[in-house]
């Protein structure tokens, strides 16, 4: 039986995505914009499709009927289903707030919902899933993104030189980061509306004017407001943009989000590697549900040095790993001349995607060849190489450590 499969993956429109980006990738032709992310993995929402000696089949299915073949048994038993979802993402206007849950509190808030009798799909629904979701991402390109609350000394300097907030810096002196963040997330739609609505005066035609730099908290507080439907209510969100730590990571450099640490995506393209779950607490900068009571038992209210992760390369010069806490998945990148062979052994699956260039893959008598944006699916126990046919090659690997 091979252990080597093309794959094919879902694509998601979700209204923040880009227009261009993940067509090109693939290949396809833009004609239902907008393009938000390509989903590889086996999650029941949008399943990739795997393409074997019997034909075509969901790849969650096919895990499901050889589980433990598929991913060694030691995988199979901790997990029972393939750990881990791989995605690449175009973000052209910015995602919610989010917050995700430990794994124990997610068990606790997914039996409750259950027993509450909650439907899975309802838009007030805070657990989809009884699992975490810590998630690493690797920039494709300049990409900027909230992670974390500020240092204690920038969080003082950004209250007291934006003066539309500086009347919350007695709350931060006072009660620390959960008095500050309680505060304005319980503030009702008037009373947000009547701090912020000065403050974004002043700022949106500096934005307009393409006057603000996207270090500066204004930049996107601005462009928050102007790419919203509703400008009526001003988004809670706003105030967590000039709370949370802006991040510019570049091509190749790596952030991990565990939970509990509060984070938003603002701009750009990127690989994502997180654990098989669904479940998000929204803290603003979107219509969905926020439940705020909620968001307040998971987040952690502690300043945050944002760690930009390079990568460990390793000893074949060839891969390099961006390790993680997270036991569900293990993220790396690999990259390839014409002369030179990556050798592998898959302990548990693996799913490999082309960005750039050309890969041959072979396993035993069976080879793919992978054309960008095309993925293959490797089970355990697999012994497989790589060859580039073009000049160089870049890849992006999905397994479990």
């Amino acid at each position: 039986m091979s252990k080597l499969y093309p794959l094919k993956g879902k694509v998601q429109h979700y209204a923040w995505g880009g227009e261009a980006y993940i067509p090109n990738l693939l290949n396809i032709r833009a004609e239902n914009p907008p393009y938000a992310e390509y989903w590889l993995g086996a999650h029941v929402n949008a399943p990739s499709v795997l393409k074997s000696e019997n034909g075509e089949q969901n790849l969650d299915n096919f895990i499901e009927t050889n589980i433990d073949s598929t991913l060694g048994q030691s995988i199979a038993a901790r997990f029972g289903r393939l750990p881990f979802l791989f995605k690449v993402l175009d973000v052209k206007d910015m995602l919610s707030i989010q917050v995700h849950p430990t794994k124990v509190e997610a068990e606790k808030g997914f039996a409750r919902e259950n027993e509450m009798g909650i439907p899975l799909n309802a838009p007030n629904r805070n657990y989809k899933d009884d699992n975490h979701k810590p998630e690493i991402m690797v920039a494709l390109s300049e990409f900027w993104l909230l992670h974390g609350f500020l240092p204690e000394v920038d969080l003082k300097a950004v209250l007291n030189q934006v003066p539309e907030l500086s009347y919350l810096l007695k709350n931060f002196e006072n009660g620390g980061y959960f008095e500050l963040y309680k505060k304005v997330m319980e503030q009702s739609d008037e009373e947000r509306n009547q701090v912020l609505r000065p403050l974004i005066d002043r700022i949106l035609p500096l934005y307009k004017a393409g006057q603000l730099d996207k270090a500066n908290p204004d930049y996107w507080a601005a462009k928050a407001v102007d790419s919203a439907e509703d400008r009526s209510v001003l988004d809670r969100g706003i105030y967590s943009i000039y709370f949370f730590n802006i991040v510019r990571a570049e091509p190749g450099q790596a952030v991990f989000q565990d939970a509990g640490i509060p984070h938003a995506y603002l701009e750009g393209q990127n690989m994502e590697l997180m654990a098989n779950s669904d479940n998000v607490l929204r803290g603003g900068l979107t219509p969905k549900h926020v439940d705020v009571a909620e968001l307040l038992k998971h987040v952690i209210f502690e300043e945050t040095h944002p760690n930009i992760m390079h990568g460990e390369l390793q000893p074949d010069g060839l891969e390099r790993i961006y390790k993680s806490p997270a036991p569900d998945f293990e993220l790396s990148k690999i990259d390839l001349k014409s002369s030179d062979r990556y050798l592998s052994r898959a302990s548990t699956a693996q799913i490999l995607i082309v960005l750039e260039g050309e890969a041959e893959v072979t396993e035993g008598q069976k080879k793919v060849v992978l054309k960008k944006g095309e993925s293959a699916f490797i089970t355990s126990n697999c012994d497989y190489e790589v060859i580039s046919p073009a000049p160089t090659t870049t890849m992006y690997k999905a397994t479990a450590p």
